[in-house]
């Protein structure tokens, strides 16, 4: 019996376990405020710099990110001229998702060509001629992969980017990892037009995004949830995204911690242990650099 302990009630540190017959068989840490990595936002171009053939954007973080020309799908420039001083207009608005996080004193790196992860592929919105197989799937499994690709239904000016998991799966709950994309893209079009730039519109790297995506399978029988908005906002994406699963789902209100009630939170600390004791006798000493 699986299930998902969802440790939410600490708004600076989302934790998921996730437990198999009372023994931890995977812990996921989200960082909400940090981890900004494949979010979507609807920002404004705040300088244009021709030098360096690149725009800036305020997309609502302390920094402003840095958007290559070449990451700007052509629909975007102002003129059929993409070499042009003036291809670009300050105070634009403009969709961008976040291809690399913040370093240093530097801003995001941003692109317009969204990319969307499901748990078999991933969609690419505006790029009818970048998709394909995984570079991971080799020999006979490239020949299954590509019947598996020909069986879809891909919209047009999209293309998709199967993963390796897909090779494990039926082609139904394929299928429906594209509509359930396709659903994210058309609510990603539609909250982009409901207010002005800056702001976030879809948190892609979020742990309800991951708990959807990554997590909730058959294999899964139970979720608890321990904040009441993450247990009501799960409700409502189950039953958008999660039709044909019956997960039973149940909100932790106990004053006992949810790691604590389930007997979990030693076995999450001996994550953090330095040395780890191996069967053979010997131990391993992990140290950050």
């Amino acid at each position: 019996m699986k299930k998902i302990l969802l440790n939410a009630s600490q708004k600076e540190e989302v934790r998921l376990a996730v437990v198999e017959n009372n023994r931890l068989i995977d812990l996921d840490i989200d960082f909400p405020s940090k981890n900004i990595k494949s979010n979507i936002y609807k920002g404004v171009i705040s300088r244009v710099e021709p030098s360096l053939e690149a725009a800036f954007i305020n997309f609502g973080r302390k920094r402003h990110g840095f958007l290559p020309f070449k990451e700007i799908s052509p629909e975007i420039f102002s003129n059929s001229n993409k070499s042009s001083r003036d291809c670009l207009e300050t105070g634009k608005e403009i969709i961008v998702q976040v291809d690399k996080e913040e370093r240093g004193t530097k801003g995001a790196a941003l692109t317009t060509y969204l990319s969307l992860a499901g748990k078999y592929l991933v969609l690419l919105p505006k790029n009818p001629s970048t998709g394909g197989i995984s570079r991971r799937i080799e020999g006979d499994e490239r020949t299954k992969a590509k019947k598996l690709m020909d069986s879809l239904d891909i919209p047009d000016g999209m293309s998709v980017i199967l993963r390796t998991s897909s090779l494990e799966s039926s082609e139904e709950s394929i299928k429906w990892d594209i509509e359930y994309l396709i659903q994210i893209y058309e609510s990603v079009l539609e909250t982009s037009v409901q207010q002005d730039a800056p702001f976030l519109i879809y948190q892609e790297s979020s742990m309800m995004a991951r708990l959807i995506r990554d997590y909730c399978d058959e294999s899964v029988n139970e979720v608890f949830i321990d904040d009441k908005k993450f247990y009501d906002d799960f409700l409502g994406a189950k039953k958008l995204f999660l039709p044909h699963h019956s997960i039973k789902t149940e909100y932790h209100s106990d004053l006992t911690p949810i790691f604590s009630k389930h007997k979990i939170e030693k076995q999450v600390q001996t994550v953090y242990k330095r040395n780890i004791n191996l069967p053979s006798g010997g131990n391993i000493v992990i140290d950050s650099t």
